[in-house]
């Protein structure tokens, strides 16, 4: 380790820093545009950190950083046997014709950086040393991971103020570009005419929730959006990525059902190999090239944790740019804390919680899906409301959009009347539903509610939009 020591100590710039705060006491005005980027902790004397940390402070404050004015909060420091007053005037003596302080600036910024990267690696060495048994490999190299990526986006949190005329430049960009195209920029489309009517799309920074009871088709829509989602992005030539976490199947059953809705073979038949050896099955072939070709990553790793998604969004992002992530379902993601003090309305309130900041971070749309309570199936209407979410406080409030799918022909098949009369009233209302499900918009942050209607196809497990377009079947 004193090797590693040695290294850090190399990679300074006393001088730099010197020159920096000299140039910064003699004038506080050049302090615009370093703060953005240049911190206390930047700095390799600790006694430089702290002269730079209350010149910020004063400067915040709308005072004039002086040595003088200085001299109260620093007097007791002292640097090679000189106080902190006297060498703080020298630095101000030394530094009147610093003329490019910002590249000096961007030179202490940039040897922090790699110090912070060496030590880094140290704590990866020690952390490999150490036998901990509630830190596995994986988690030392999540963490790891994840020290990584706050160092990469370091110094690119505080934008500032920006003048409006840029803003409403961004805002036009995202609207559509020099021909009038529609640019996915701060939204991912679902692909579902309706759906699209009701939230324009997905927005960036979202977490949206999709939930539903079982059987209702929840993993279905969702592998539906994402390559609805993943088409979209191919066929504009975006860089876009989806990422798709399944905890609950494997990523051979997913593909097995995305090419049930790529070929109109029903899955359970693809499962089996039950298909016709000439026409199915060149088809598979032909729809498995158009599939492989997506920009679609899949993760079925099963058990991950909340900080886990979290340092695999940010690879992919870093990675593939990821533009929308879904995650399959919230239940089965674990929270931070350990099974004997897990309190699980808590630990469902870190993982929604988690999703958002993912959203937020990422700025991308996260969908993540969520199981029902089981008092939906003891009302007599059983169309799901904002109450039936399990664990519903912190998933409501943390989501910007919650829909669920709502089937009556799943319930109507399971209680076929046995009287002559009934059995013809059952009839023509599940006629009236037959492969139709409700998609039910019942919280929208930033839009409407309401439901709209989509067809599903029950044995290749796919949504499309409804045929009947002259009937108005959003409400």
């Amino acid at each position: 380790m004193k090797e590693i020591d040695k290294e850090i100590a190399s990679l300074c710039n006393i001088e730099a820093e010197r020159a920096i705060l000299g140039a910064l006491m003699n004038d506080n005005n050049k302090i615009e545009g370093l703060d953005d980027f240049l911190k206390p902790e930047s700095f390799f004397v600790p006694l430089h950190g702290k002269i730079f940390a209350f010149i910020l402070k004063f400067i915040e404050n709308g005072n004039v950083a002086t040595p003088i004015k200085l001299k109260q909060y620093l007097d007791d420091s002292a640097i090679d046997g000189e106080s902190c007053f006297s060498y703080m005037v020298k630095l101000t003596a030394s530094s009147q014709m610093v003329l490019d302080i910002k590249g000096l600036a961007e030179s202490v910024y940039d040897l922090a950086l790699r110090r912070d990267l060496i030590r880094i690696g140290e704590k990866l060495i020690y952390e490999s040393k150490k036998e901990d048994i509630d830190l596995s490999v994986t988690d030392r190299i999540e963490n790891t991971e994840s020290r990584l990526f706050n160092l990469a986006i370091y110094g690119e949190n505080d934008r500032g103020f920006k003048k409006i005329d840029h803003t409403v430049a961004e805002a036009i960009k995202r609207v559509s570009n020099e021909k009038g195209i529609e640019l996915y920029a701060n939204h991912v489309p679902t692909g579902f005419l309706d759906m699209d009517s009701i939230t324009g799309g997905f927005q960036n920074s979202d977490l949206i929730i999709l939930a539903a009871r079982p059987s209702m088709g929840k993993t279905a829509l969702a592998m539906n959006l994402a390559l609805n989602a993943a088409s979209f992005f191919k066929k504009n030539n975006m860089d876009y990525a989806v990422g798709f976490i399944s905890l609950e199947m494997s990523s051979i059953q997913i593909v097995n059902r995305v090419l049930a809705m790529k070929t109109g073979i029903p899955s359970n038949r693809i499962r089996l190999g039950n298909i016709n050896r000439e026409a199915e099955f060149r088809a598979l072939i032909e729809r498995s090239k158009e599939v492989s070709e997506l920009p679609i990553f899949i993760d079925d790793t099963p058990a991950l944790s909340i900080a886990s998604i979290r340092t695999r969004a940010r690879r992919l992002k870093r990675k593939h740019n990821l533009g929308i992530l879904i995650v399959d379902y919230l239940q089965l993601v674990r929270g931070s804390t350990t099974p004997r003090d897990a309190n699980r309305v808590q630990e469902i309130g870190e993982i929604s919680y988690g999703l958002k900041a993912i959203a937020k971070e990422l700025d991308i749309p996260v969908l993540a899906l969520s199981q029902l309570s089981r008092a939906v199936e003891s009302r007599e209407d059983k169309r799901p409301m904002l109450s039936d979410l399990r664990e519903s406080g912190n998933i409501e409030q943390d989501a910007d959009v919650v829909m669920f799918i709502y089937r009556e022909e799943y319930y109507l098949d399971r209680k076929v009347p046995t009287e002559h009369d009934r059995n013809t009233e059952w009839q023509e209302k599940i006629n009236m539903v037959r492969n139709q499900a409700e998609i039910i918009f019942a919280k929208q942050r930033n839009g409407p509610v309401g439901s709209c209607i989509l067809r599903f196809d029950a044995p290749t497990t796919s949504f499309s939009n409804f045929s009947d377009r002259n009937n108005d079947k959003c409400m």
